[in-house]
């Protein structure tokens, strides 16, 4: 039985350590920089103490990254990350007059194991495969919201000098971030460049941006639009918006670019991982929202016990919130925020693939809620079959998710 706990306060270039007996008594205090030296003094005075491979001391810190927290779960013991704003709350509890140092936010980490070691939860023991994923996943989803956020940026640039270019591809999938359209706002970025190149200059343009079929209709298409008459800014102002847009237009492409190789990064690991069949057998779970999904889920199968610890995880399961005779149900706000934008995703997807899906949410729908509410319910539905499959090793079956409708 656990007698000695570990408090790790996490910094930039240092950390504070402090352990703790099972009556709350300070064992031992040490500061440690960020070098394998300290990384040994911290392992020396775990073993002082008592740790040892069979009962090994666990450590709580507030951080799940970095490389102290990878090479303290190489060692194999039981890593707790606390939330900061918990370990706030219990602070109050050991210091009422609000005091705070490093070394006393070890001793409060230390004291939550010692005190409410129930209410925590190790970290995951996922496997090395599956840690690469959730690097990359996570990793290429930022690049998406980097991609979109600078898109944007772009876009309301281009209105205030250069609407027309907005019309000129809006049929476009993909819009501003189309080969097309970067590759002929990098060769004329403003209005008047635009309407001076001729025909063989846009053929130019289009297959240099990979377009390969219908390239004479589309160079008329484009002739004529970019010389209909618009209204300008000054040249000079002109001018220098069309510097400004093609910065603008750089850190898009870097963040185009980023996204792409990120992507074909995540999918080659994904598909490497043995319960990669298990999630794409579930409708429209293509490999990149799949490997978002494993990212946040891990490969630990013992991590969530039951499937309504994985549904609060995500955020699909409401909150119900009862006081005297008033009952409130609420969607839950505290939640895995990339499991459940790639849940959003994932339902939404799922209601042309599968006729179960489909009458789920035509179900809640007709009971007057609204499509949020319906999407995140079946999203809900689909994470308990997902932790059922998981669990037992099966893939998806319509007729086993949604029996009353099949």
């Amino acid at each position: 039985m656990t007698s000695v706990f570990c408090g790790i306060d996490w910094a930039t270039d240092h950390h504070d350590i402090a352990l703790l007996d099972e009556s709350g008594t300070l064992l031992a205090k040490l500061r440690i920089d960020d070098s394998p030296t300290g990384l040994t003094q911290l392992l020396d005075l775990l073993a002082r103490h008592g740790d040892t491979p069979d009962n090994p001391i666990p450590v709580a810190i507030e951080t799940s990254h970095g490389l102290l927290v990878a090479c303290m779960r190489a060692t194999g013991r039981p890593i707790y990350v606390i939330n900061p704003l918990t370990a706030a709350r219990y602070r109050d509890r050991y210091a009422l007059s609000r005091k705070k140092s490093d070394h006393l936010d070890a001793t409060v980490l230390a004291h939550i194991l010692r005190t409410d070691p129930a209410e925590h939860r190790p970290l995951p023991s996922d496997s090395h495969l599956a840690q690469a994923i959730s690097v990359l996943a996570r990793a290429q989803q930022d690049a998406v919201w980097d991609r979109v956020q600078t898109g944007n940026r772009l876009r309301s640039h281009l209105r205030e000098y250069f609407p027309a270019f907005l019309t000129v591809f809006r049929h476009f999938r993909e819009g501003l971030a189309s080969p097309v359209s970067r590759t002929l706002l990098a060769t004329a970025p403003t209005p008047t460049q635009a309407a001076q190149l001729t025909r063989p200059q846009l053929r130019t343009i289009l297959k240099k941006a990979g377009r390969q079929r219908e390239i004479t209709d589309e160079v008329e298409r484009l002739h004529g639009l970019l010389r209909e008459p618009q209204m300008h800014q000054p040249p000079l102002v002109e001018q220098a918006m069309g510097t400004k847009a093609l910065a603008l237009l750089r850190q898009f492409e870097a963040a185009c670019t980023s996204a792409d190789e990120l992507e074909a990064a995540v999918v080659d690991a994904f598909t490497a991982h043995e319960d990669a069949e298990i999630i794409t057998s579930y409708p429209e779970l293509g490999h990149l929202t799949g490997a978002r999904v494993l990212a946040e889920l891990g490969d630990d199968h013992t991590r969530f016990a039951t499937a309504r610890t994985l549904k609060a995880y995500a955020g699909s399961a409401p909150i119900t919130r009862s006081s005297g005779r008033k009952t409130t149900v609420l969607a839950r706000h505290t939640k895995n925020q990339r499991l459940a934008s790639a849940g959003y995703n994932w339902a939404f997807a799922a209601l042309t693939a599968s006729p179960g899906a489909r009458a789920h949410y035509d179900r809640r729908r007709a009971t007057e809620e609204r499509h949020v509410a319906a999407q995140r319910n079946l999203f809900n539905r689909m994470l308990g079959c997902l932790h059922h499959c998981l669990t037992h090793h099966i893939p998806y079956d319509e007729q086993t998710a949604f029996p009353d409708t099949t």
